[in-house]
């Protein structure tokens, strides 16, 4: 009996080991909801735990689409996706276009092949679907279960997202590739890795591919040198069928995903805008040509597509002026301009001396930090010292794979200098990754 006792035990001891990466979760009381599927046994089912956390827009009465931040390969990355739906930057893009924003999280354990999961021929792609439908149930919103999907996915993410575009085209408004394309030609270093085909319909939907120049642009060696070599290999097949696809090399990275969301929300703020039905339960519409800007291959100038000189089967295709244009900067130098003004905060409150107030993230630049006045002077900076290794300062930190840092940031104050038996008046000012002060 103790020998029993004790191996279940071990078993026990083991098993909270593995599920360690993934029991942080933060909490998913309305407007966010959360569904988790323990790994399936069955064939050809998805064979590592997953979780789905959705964000729905408070007040939204019918979702026109989802929008899926899809995190890559290993532990670290996984973990990454439990905050994902929480991002305030993404929940700007999902509410403007009355989309949920829903983030995924496998529980891959470190050493496990990625493919199991990042490509969604082996059970994703349904486990997904099934989310959608529990999601929509559990928020009230069923038509979660049919809306189309806008698709980033960051490494094994962007694996995922492409090979959902070549599996469910019809499903798809846009979808941008970080670091990770799926596979369209027989690969013999990786022959456990089965090809896609590339069905016509796909070609009809917008993608990005968007690698660090550091991943085999010009750093041709290192863990992810392979990188652009895939990327190039996908975007040529996709284009030279007249695809409508992209390159966008970001000029400071390798794998981390640096700046790219202020290109990438612009990109999908695009597609979106031109290709999700005005109805909801519609098709979604096709992309009016005309307005597209094309740019040679691995070039930073891009110009309209029937001026456009170069090969136009081999063009990076970009779907207006505007995008056209921040792709110019950003593959310079990532910095994208934006001179207007962040929503500003509302709801404050004040208790004692601590102060509480809300804030919607700015569509272009996000929200880099907040401004403390106290009877109109700064008082303070919230957060005091932000850092983000991996690009612009941002209000709730950056992991990895693009997300929110645990614990989540608050918008949250407490003053430790007032004047004993003064009132004081406060305010507090938004800031934007680009330096604009809201109202």
């Amino acid at each position: 009996m103790r020998r029993v006792l004790l191996l279940i035990l071990a078993l026990s001891s083991s098993a909270f080991a593995q599920l360690a990466p993934y029991d942080v979760f933060p909490p998913a009381d309305p407007p966010y909801f959360r569904v988790r599927y323990e790994a399936s046994q069955s064939p050809g089912a998805l064979i590592f735990p997953v979780n789905y956390t959705a964000w729905v827009p408070p007040g939204v009465k019918t979702l026109r689409g989802v929008i899926v931040h899809q995190h890559g390969c290993g532990e670290g990355s996984c973990k990454s996706g439990l905050t994902g739906a929480f991002d305030l930057h993404w929940q700007a893009l999902a509410k403007k276009h009355d989309c949920a924003l829903l983030a995924p999280s496998y529980e891959q354990p470190e050493k496990a092949d990625c493919q199991m999961w990042c490509d969604p021929r082996n059970g994703s792609a349904e486990a997904f679907q099934k989310g959608l439908a529990d999601l929509g149930a559990k928020s009230g919103h069923p038509e979660l279960a049919t809306v189309p999907w806008a698709l980033w996915g960051h490494s094994g993410g962007g694996h995922w997202a492409g090979g959902m575009v070549l599996l469910h085209p019809e499903r798809v408004a846009a979808a941008w590739l970080r670091s990770g394309v799926p596979l369209v030609k027989a690969n013999p270093e990786r022959p456990t890795i089965k090809a896609h085909l590339i069905p016509d319909a796909a070609l009809t939907v917008p993608m990005m591919c968007n690698p660090g120049a550091k991943e085999g642009v010009t750093t041709k060696e290192g863990r992810f040198a392979g990188v652009w070599p895939a990327n190039e290999a996908f975007f040529s097949e996709v284009r030279s069928k007249g695809g409508l696809v992209g390159v966008a090399v970001d000029p400071l990275t390798s794998h981390e995903c640096g700046n790219q969301r202020y290109l990438s929300i612009l990109w999908l703020d695009a597609c979106l805008s031109a290709r999700l039905p005005k109805a909801p339960g519609g098709a979604l519409k096709k992309l009016d040509a005309s307005g597209a800007w094309l740019a040679p291959l691995l070039g930073t100038e891009a110009s309209p597509a029937p001026s456009f000189s170069g090969d136009k089967t081999s063009s990076v295709w970009l779907p207006s002026e505007s995008i056209a244009k921040a792709w110019m900067q950003y593959t310079k130098d990532t910095a994208i301009a934006d001179s207007t003004p962040p929503p500003a905060p509302n709801n404050l409150r004040v208790n004692g001396s601590e102060l509480q107030w809300e804030c919607e993230a700015d569509l272009e630049s996000g929200l880099s930090h907040f401004l403390i006045e106290r009877d109109g002077k700064v008082i303070a900076k919230v957060p005091e010292d932000p850092k983000n290794p991996f690009g612009r300062l941002v209000f709730q930190g950056l992991q990895y794979s693009d997300t929110p840092v645990q614990p989540l940031a608050k918008m949250v104050f407490s003053d430790k200098t007032p004047e004993p038996g003064k009132k004081h008046s406060y305010r507090v000012i938004a800031v934007n990754t680009a330096g604009v002060q809201s109202k």
